[in-house]
């Protein structure tokens, strides 16, 4: 018998009354829920895989931990028959290595389970895992069932952190790199210090430039940017913009990001990632 007088304050979270809990919900009143509450950010990188009318619905979460990423995949068994040898069949694109095959399962009718599969990542670039759930009908004559399931995009800002570095040093991996990646500037900022903070927060790249090299209003900008990767890679970008002062105070910024890096995955992805928030200016 647990007494909540004697309970210590830490424990005192984890014993909360269950049929109080209950009841509230019944009645509809809105519980009051921690800003960090960890399972709110869980259910943000929880990916679907498969539809809803599929014999086999199945969701994953990804769990990314540095060098490796842990998928929690959920397989629910829809359908009115059990289930035999279901599969989880998964491959990667990219640098990414799947460390071991998940073993098959039974299912019984509407009963579901989690299924855990561990991929390594090596070094810092936009990968892809896919794949499908194969499994038999009890009873059936029929060859195996397949269900297709949708791609999982891990993202490499899981990877990058913002950097500091001498402008000696910069000069000298930029004269370094071989791979450099040019990106168009196409957004519709209309202000130039704007534009760069909301680059700066969708790459976690940091501003090698001093602030005060950036402050006033003259129509145009130029900055050094820096980040490095969990590997130790490094990745430069050299941002130049302009704002079209005869065109209008609404006109767009203009200009271009030149990245370069010394592979070329790393190059490419942090492209990609501009192209991406461009399309998603802030609100």
């Amino acid at each position: 018998i647990s007494f909540m007088q004697l309970v210590s304050k830490a424990e005192h979270g984890t014993t909360e009354d269950l049929f109080e809990l209950s009841l509230l919900q019944a009645v509809g009143t809105p519980q009051k829920k921690d800003a960090a509450d960890p399972q709110a950010s869980k259910l943000q990188k929880v990916n679907q895989l498969t539809g809803f009318s599929d014999p086999v619905y199945a969701e994953a979460y990804v769990h990314v931990n540095q060098y490796d990423i842990v998928l929690d995949v959920l397989i629910v068994n829809q359908t009115s028959d059990t289930l035999q040898s279901v599969t989880l069949e998964l491959a990667t694109l990219g640098d990414l290595k799947l460390v071991e095959k998940p073993s098959p399962i039974i299912l019984a009718p509407h009963d579901f389970a989690n299924i855990k599969a561990n991929v390594k990542v090596a070094s810092t670039e936009n990968g892809i895992i896919f794949g499908n759930i194969v499994y038999d009908v009890s009873g059936a004559a029929s060859d195996r069932n397949c269900v297709v399931l949708n791609d999982i995009h891990i993202d490499i800002m899981d990877y990058i952190v913002p950097a500091a570095c001498s402008d000696n040093e910069f000069r000298q991996m930029w004269a370094e790199f071989e791979w450099e990646n040019k990106v168009t500037v196409n957004t519709s900022i209309a202000d130039l210090s704007t534009y760069m903070a909301h680059l700066l927060k969708s790459t976690n790249m940091k501003c090698l430039t001093p602030e005060k090299a950036l402050s006033g209003e003259c129509g145009f900008m130029a900055a050094n940017l820096y980040a490095r990767s969990i590997f130790g890679e490094d990745v430069l970008a050299n941002l130049s913009i302009e704002k079209m002062i005869h065109l209008g105070e609404d006109s767009p910024v203009q200009g271009h990001i030149r990245i370069r890096a010394k592979s070329q995955g790393m190059a490419l992805s942090m492209g990609d990632k501009v192209n991406m928030c461009q399309k998603n200016p802030p609100k």
